[in-house]
């Protein structure tokens, strides 16, 4: 099992959550995973195609997914990934 880090704007979906832990072999297993233990955050993460919402970033240890095989990606129990969605918003003064 890896850990998966839920940022605070997410933890209302895990309980309040700083950090959870769930079964996978690759990356995209680990987030489906999270998803069916944390159903609220399927909305968050995942796109309607299926792969993840273009405005998540998923760190493996260090490493933005995308610089390695995405989805496909293989984790190891010892290895973290680490969940930003992006942030927008505010005003200019």
């Amino acid at each position: 099992m890896s850990g998966v880090r839920i940022p605070p704007v997410l933890r209302t979906a895990t309980g309040g959550q700083k950090q959870v832990t769930v079964p996978g072999e690759t990356v995209g297993e680990v987030i489906d995973a999270l998803v069916a233990t944390y159903p609220a955050l399927g909305a968050q993460l995942v796109a309607p195609t299926g792969g993840l919402n273009p405005f998540v970033n998923v760190f493996l240890n260090d490493t933005d997914i995308r610089h390695l095989e995405e989805r496909a990606t293989a984790v190891q129990p010892s290895d973290t990934l680490i969940i930003l969605p992006a942030m927008a918003g505010g005003s200019l003064r």
